[in-house]
């Protein structure tokens, strides 16, 4: 009844004005309608100064927006089972559940729209917008399905198991829902005149200034929700025989202190695949074509043989992680931030690592310049290593030589080995022995060096740049 009434009063008024004429100047404007889809007469928004500012609101709010739909919940995996082999029928059903529908998402709220402003309307208007609809939810993905084991003696028995271990159905996205019409304005534009001054006088002016309104943006529709995927088969694992399989222990990670005079034992069953399962059970079985069948229990021990002069209580923090493959070999990998000289010793079933040196990386670059001292070619250029770990790193030096000032240059070279002398961890670089112009190494010249020391250990290698700028001189 209320939406019927309402529907004729905008019907009578939008007549009325038809008749009567639309206000022509500001004086008379005092209604703007915003009519809806349904007929009803709408609520205005207004925004001051429009062209300029967008942001600024200053009456009723937009449609609401619709909820997005709940997801559906994924499907439970078929169960697992454990069976022999010994001619008997068996039936086993270790399909996977589906998943659930997404719910549908909520259609968005319609705004209120309404024409009362009173008074002379001086500001642009935007009429509200409608909600958006809601996302429908994503279909929950079907359950995989369940793993079947077989023991047997004699593989003609599994022609007598029966199994059905498909993956479940995903479920259906639910649907978006619809986004809501927003407002609309009867009248687009108007002209408003105000004037100042006294009235007959040279002071009294008048500016005409328009003003506009703005239509309500519909809502989008919501997007439809995405389809679950329906799971994989489940697998069968054969095992010929009757004994049990131990449990896998193929993985480990801990310090290097944790294997101080101790090891540590690895181990996993291996297995070899092959295909055509469906053909070795009963017809109408649905299993993965895939199988896997057990071939051998592999055990490994690892041990560290520790020959770095640092105690290995030092090194805590450092982890090594463990992996036995299916060869019999263990891979290790080592901390990155940990520079390593190795080698490993197999002895059957006992891995050595034999740790001969051990060095943080950060103590890698710990180079710094020392002096910079002689002219032509008795220049030298020296470098120390603070950390002290120069004996173990192998270290290479390339360098720019730079002369500054009038009719200058820069020079690059490799050093070679002959030319740099190394006590314990201070490297001498005999810059004067390299073909650089002989004005470049006169005392007194400006120069500007750059070395860059390439250092190694093993397959790890960095690089760090020493820079020294100054004058050659004697001493």
């Amino acid at each position: 009844m209320l939406k019927l009434v309402l529907k004729r009063l905008s019907f009578l008024l939008t007549v009325s004005l038809l008749v009567n004429g639309l206000p022509a100047s500001a004086s008379e404007f005092d209604t703007l309608l915003c009519l809806e889809k349904s007929g009803k007469i709408a609520k205005d928004y207004a925004r001051d100064n429009r062209d300029n500012n967008y942001g600024r609101r200053y009456y009723d709010r937009d449609g609401d927006n619709g909820n997005d739909g709940r997801s559906g919940r994924s499907g439970r995996s078929g169960r697992d089972a454990t069976v022999f082999a010994n001619g008997s029928a068996v039936s086993l059903d270790l399909s996977g559940r589906d998943g659930e529908d997404g719910e549908d998402g909520e259609d968005g709220d319609r705004p209120r729209c309404r024409r009362r402003y009173g008074g002379k309307v001086k500001r642009n208007i935007h009429a509200p917008d409608g909600g958006r609809g809601g996302d429908g939810g994503s279909g929950g993905s079907g359950g995989s399905g369940g793993f079947l084991t077989v023991y047997y003696n004699n593989i003609t028995d599994l022609k007598s198991i029966l199994v059905r271990s498909q993956g479940g159905e995903g479920g259906r996205g639910g649907r978006g829902g619809d986004g809501a019409r927003g407002c609309r304005c009867r009248r687009r534009s108007w002209t408003v005149e105000s004037c100042s001054g006294k009235k007959g006088t040279d002071s009294y002016k008048c500016k005409k200034r328009r003003y506009r309104c703005y239509q309500g943006s519909d809502g989008r529709d919501g997007r439809d929700g995405r389809y679950g995927s329906r799971d994989s088969l489940g697998v069968l694992s054969l095992i010929k025989g009757k004994q049990q399989l131990e449990a896998d222990n193929p993985r480990a990670e801990l310090n290097f202190s944790e294997l101080q005079s101790k090891s540590i034992r690895l181990s996993k069953n291996r297995w070899i695949s092959g295909n055509g399962a469906v053909s070795l059970l009963a017809p109408g079985s649905v299993i993965a074509d895939k199988y896997r069948e057990f071939d051998k229990r592999i055990e490994r021990d690892f041990q560290i043989d520790w020959q770095e002069k640092e105690p290995i209580n030092n090194f805590q923090k450092a982890n090594l992680k463990l992996n036995l493959n299916n060869d019999g070999k263990i891979e290790v990998d080592f901390p990155k931030k940990l520079w390593l000289d190795i080698s490993k010793q197999q002895e059957d079933d006992l891995t050595k690592l034999v740790v001969n040196h051990a060095i943080p990386e950060k103590e890698v670059t710990e180079l710094k310049p020392a002096d910079f001292v002689g002219s032509d070619e008795n220049l030298t250029f020296s470098i120390v290593d603070l950390a002290g770990k120069s004996d173990v790193i192998k270290t290479r030096f390339r360098v720019e030589y730079e002369i500054r000032g009038n009719n200058g240059g820069e020079y690059e070279y490799e050093i070679p080995p002959e030319l740099v002398t190394q006590d314990y961890n201070r490297f001498i670089l005999a810059l004067g022995k390299l073909p650089i112009p002989k004005e470049g190494l006169e005392v007194g010249k400006k120069v500007r060096v750059k070395v860059t020391a390439i250092r190694s250990l093993g397959k790890r290698s960095k690089k760090q740049t020493i820079k020294w700028k100054g004058r050659v001189r004697n001493r």
